[in-house]
């Protein structure tokens, strides 16, 4: 099995990294516009090789998309952040002209390929993709829910004191502060989150989950990569090993929630054939309320692409 990761920066080398050590595909090809930058990646990840065990090949490639040929899965990451003095309509201006490209070269070396977006803005570059790709909805998704999520799951985690590996949480919609948060479907160890952490102290969790991004960047100066790469590899992961895993995703919502030719993150199956199928929860009014929010944030944004 064969991933390609467009965009060699940090959340890419990341993901390759993350791919490589848990030998999920036996090739990773990096991809990127700067030159040397992901042969010496992928020579630096291969090195590790012999030190953590694993037997992937990763491989570097500057801007040369026939090494990406017959690709299963691939991760685009590719973008500019956004600069001081930069609109919101520049950013994604800028940022689809590279998407747009990306995908094109994607679709002529391999088009039975599931594309994964994490690019920003992801709900819109998701949308990019799928015009230029007009790849059915099951192979064109976003990259958000399960950060956002891992973030919530990190923070309860903190609050508690337990390990985060018996939290599981879900959140839904646009990525960033129109999230969705569902507290009703988080639990730790099957104990809802309700019953151990008090309300007031729960909200503030999910508007430090909100703002998660935000943090990062004013802590470091720059955006995060670490839980990012490995959420993407993790996405790739239940694709190529067919795990049928459960992660809100990114996708083209076709009437489900009542929301038609939208991109949000809901929850769904993860296999094979990528999105295999959307579950549809039962929301009360008030998550109904914040997820129409939430799709109006979107819907304005697609709009700016729109009319580009």
């Amino acid at each position: 099995m064969k991933v390609t990761v467009v965009g060699a920066g940090n959340v890419g080398a990341t993901c390759a990294d993350v791919l490589a050590y848990k030998e999920v595909c036996n090739e990773v090809v990096l991809v990127d516009i700067k030159e040397g930058l992901s042969e010496g990646k992928s020579l630096d990840i291969f090195q590790k090789a012999p030190i953590n065990l694993y037997d992937t090949r990763t491989i570097g490639s500057t801007n040369d998309y026939l090494k990406t040929k017959n690709s299963d899965v691939v991760v685009i990451t590719s973008g500019l952040p956004r600069k001081p003095g930069m609109s919101r309509d520049d950013l994604i201006g800028t940022n689809a002209k590279i998407v747009e490209s990306v995908t094109e070269n994607i679709v002529k070396h391999s088009p039975d390929s599931i594309i994964i977006i994490v690019s920003n803005p992801l709900d819109v570059m998701t949308y990019q993709a799928h015009l230029t790709s007009n790849f059915d909805r099951n192979r064109i998704m976003g990259m958000a829910g399960i950060l956002d999520t891992a973030r919530f799951r990190a923070f309860i985690s903190e609050e508690l004191n337990v390990s985060p590996k018996d939290i599981q949480a879900l959140l839904l919609g646009g990525h960033g502060d129109t999230m969705v948060p569902l507290p009703r479907y988080t639990t730790v160890s099957g104990i809802p989150i309700s019953e151990l952490i008090e309300e007031k102290k729960l909200n503030e969790i999910i508007e430090r989950t909100k703002f998660g991004g935000g943090e990062l960047v004013k802590l470091m100066g720059t955006s995060a990569w670490y839980a990012p790469g490995a959420a993407a590899a993790q996405m790739v992961e239940s694709i190529i090993r067919d795990q049928k895993r459960i992660f809100p995703v990114c996708i083209k919502l076709e009437g489900e929630y009542n929301i038609d030719d939208c991109y949000l993150g809901v929850p769904v199956v993860l296999g094979s054939n990528g999105i295999e199928k959307v579950i549809e929860l039962k929301l009360n009014s008030d998550e109904r309320d914040l997820l129409e929010e939430s799709r109006k944030h979107v819907k304005e944004v697609m709009s700016v692409l729109e009319n580009l």
